[in-house]
């Protein structure tokens, strides 16, 4: 296998038109798009703006010509997370889900050279998402999910979410875990600390509750990724693991294994933006548990897609291992 092989795990795609969601199930704040001028789309959070995208965010072949200026061959695409919509009554999530995921796969399947999907279910509703795991392996052929580091401020380790890692495991699915409704982001509006503070720490909180709860005890063969490096929680695992040891009473009531003996069994991608800081967590975790993720299209993203990796003096089987080897054994593919 070529050593330029690329392989970028973590970028987001909308269908270029969403159904008016909120008319048709008759509440709720859904996105849909409002195509305003050419090639610019407005993302509307029921009548209110969220945020403006252009058509690299649903148009696969201008993505192709952007992503191979980078010298990356594979995008993996998966939906943006405002889309869950977690809060939406189960069916209603369900529909949405589907629909996400009937693109995805079309994308796929249109390109399947260029890009491989991680769909996403109704988590509110573990009922309806086992459902849509089923489908999602079975029927559209994609090798993971992405879902939120919370649902509706539930924690993952919730006892009613032990049917999809349960599922996910007998079905072999990868899990990328993204940040989104960051704790607290309604104090800390200025500065954009929602997104610069709150997702690392949306990320940590997510792996921590995992690892205290016994989930990735229980359920060992879930394959989960943890985006933006793992946000916060490899840079403080020293803290985390001193708080299970110097108050086992409040940590360490779930699961008695220290959350250190956890490094190397989960993967993180790549965002640190920082040559030092990724050296550390190769350090902590190894380079064949780090994958290569942009978070494309998005400004916040490594848009150069590892420059900064490929430029360093890191050692070639690390970089291979960043740019392609770890993403295959995550989503356990062949390509």
């Amino acid at each position: 296998m070529s050593r330029s092989l690329k392989i970028d795990m973590h970028t987001h795609i909308l269908p270029e038109k969403l159904p008016d969601f909120a008319k048709k199930f008759g509440y709720g704040d859904f996105i849909h798009l409002v195509h305003k001028r050419p090639q610019y789309a407005d993302m509307m959070k029921g009548g209110v703006f969220f945020r403006e995208i252009n058509e690299n965010c649903w148009d696969p072949e201008i993505r192709i010509a952007e992503y191979a200026q980078y010298h990356t061959q594979y995008q993996v695409i998966c939906t943006i997370p405002v889309m869950f919509s977690y809060w939406a009554k189960a069916q209603d999530g369900l529909e949405i889900s589907q629909f996400l995921n009937d693109h995805l796969a079309q994308v796929v399947a249109a390109y399947p050279k260029h890009y491989l999907g991680l769909g996403t279910i109704p988590m509110q509703s573990p009922k309806h998402a086992v459902q849509e795991l089923e489908r999602i392996k079975n029927e559209l052929h994609l090798p993971g999910i992405q879902i939120g580091s919370n649902i509706n401020n539930k924690n993952l380790d919730e006892p009613e979410f032990y049917p999809i890692w349960e599922a996910c495991e007998q079905l072999g699915l990868a899990v990328m875990i993204h940040p989104w409704e960051m704790m607290g982001s309604e104090h800390m509006s200025k500065y954009w600390l929602p997104w610069l503070v709150g997702m690392p720490a949306e990320t940590s909180r997510a792996a921590c509750s995992l690892i205290f709860g016994g989930v990735l005890e229980k359920f060992p063969k879930v394959r989960f990724n943890f985006s933006h490096a793992g946000g916060s929680l490899l840079a403080t695992i020293g803290r985390v693991a001193h708080g299970f040891n110097c108050r086992p009473d409040l940590v360490a009531i779930d699961n008695s294994i220290n959350p250190r003996e956890y490094l190397g069994k989960f993967w993180v991608d790549c965002i640190t933006h920082d040559l030092p800081y990724l050296k550390y967590i190769m350090e902590m975790i190894g380079s064949d548990k780090i994958t290569l993720g942009s978070d494309y299209p998005f400004p916040l993203g490594d848009l150069e897609i590892g420059k900064f990796i490929e430029d360093s003096d890191i050692a070639q089987k690390d970089k291979d291992n960043i740019m392609y080897q770890s993403t295959l054994d995550w989503l356990s593919v062949e390509i």
